[in-house]
């Protein structure tokens, strides 16, 4: 079961962004908008608010760590609106390579340089040639995505401040998993108030994806002023629209509390075969998708064989990471 649930969030994860690039009525910023009210705040709410002591989880909970999740999801925020620019402009399949990509790099270095004391041994040097491949696996998904924009140039190129907001993006997700593993002792507090710890955790996705939506919410609206595009929110014929917004919200909100559902159910597996299998799912469904919405179409041979290549160098590389969690420290 635990199996199974990682594979489901790693297939939403993959999928979520697909209803944006089908999305022909609204623009970025009113899709955006409801997805991130689905996502950060309807769902969450929905998960938590039911389960008495969800309240009193805060407020016994170390300061230190409600800070952290707070902060920590708020500067999240501004890494998910870099997401969704990179997806609008370079697509689903290229976004979602270079973002998981690089945030499977940094969140796997990360934990590793917050402990005290470090030392090199088969873990972590299993772990380095891991994040290596990663970073040349990410190099090359790029060079394809540049070199299939060079042949779609009748179509129009995609920019590279696209890239650009897809390293970032990357680079944001690894603050998020800081600020996670920071908050965990307001799950520890939730548990030993007797809430189930699919529940108490779920508090702390309340706490950093509530704060994550405040920047997002506040850019949405700048531009739906700017561009007058509120309107569109409820414009005839709009009902497909909010459907289809709605669905990223729950896709992505389902991938993160489905990973957080299965996590106890792996026990020992959890680190070395949940997280890269989780990983690697999205990475196939999203370049799947990326295919089947006729991203690449007009590219020649070339640019999709480079980026196979890369996607294989990421899987491996993957796989790689997970694998070194074996490994006693």
């Amino acid at each position: 079961m635990g199996v199974a649930l990682a594979v489901l969030s790693g297939l939403c994860n993959g999928l979520f962004t697909a209803p944006m690039k089908l999305e022909s009525r609204w623009k970025w910023e009113n899709t955006w908008f409801v997805f991130i009210l689905v996502a950060c705040l309807l769902m969450p709410a929905a998960l938590v608010f039911p389960f008495a002591g969800w309240s009193t989880a805060l407020l016994q909970a170390p300061p230190y760590s409600v800070l952290a999740a707070l902060s920590f999801g708020f500067a999240w925020g501004f890494g998910a609106i870099c997401f969704g620019k990179s997806v609008h402009s370079i697509g689903v399949s290229m976004a979602n390579t270079l973002v998981i990509g690089l945030s499977s790099a940094l969140g796997s270095l990360v934990p590793l340089f917050m402990k005290s004391e470090m030392h090199v041994g088969t873990k972590q040097l299993v772990l380095f040639a891991g994040v290596i491949a990663l970073l040349i696996g990410v190099a090359v998904c790029g060079k394809a995505g540049r070199m299939r924009d060079g042949e779609q140039q009748s179509q129009g190129t995609a920019p590279l401040a696209g890239y650009l907001f897809a390293l970032a993006a990357g680079i944001m997700s690894a603050v998020f998993n800081i600020g996670y593993a920071l908050a965990l002792p307001i799950s520890d507090t939730g548990v030993g108030i007797a809430l189930s710890r699919f529940a108490a955790t779920n508090c702390i996705w309340l706490l950093m994806l509530g704060a994550g939506s405040i920047p997002n919410i506040v850019y949405c609206i700048l531009l739906m002023c700017r561009n007058q595009t509120a309107q569109l929110l409820h414009a005839p014929a709009s009902w497909f629209s909010w459907g289809r917004s709605s669905a990223m919200g729950l896709l992505w909100g389902g991938s993160i509390f489905l990973y957080g559902a299965a996590t106890p159910r792996l026990g020992a597996l959890g680190p070395s075969v949940g997280w890269p299998l989780s990983l690697a799912v999205g990475l196939v469904v999203a370049n799947l998708m990326g295919v089947l919405l006729g991203e690449w179409r007009g590219a020649a041979g070339r640019p999709a064989k480079w980026m196979w290549s890369g996607l294989a160098i990421l899987l491996a590389a993957i796989v790689l990471c997970g694998i070194s969690t074996r490994f006693p420290e």
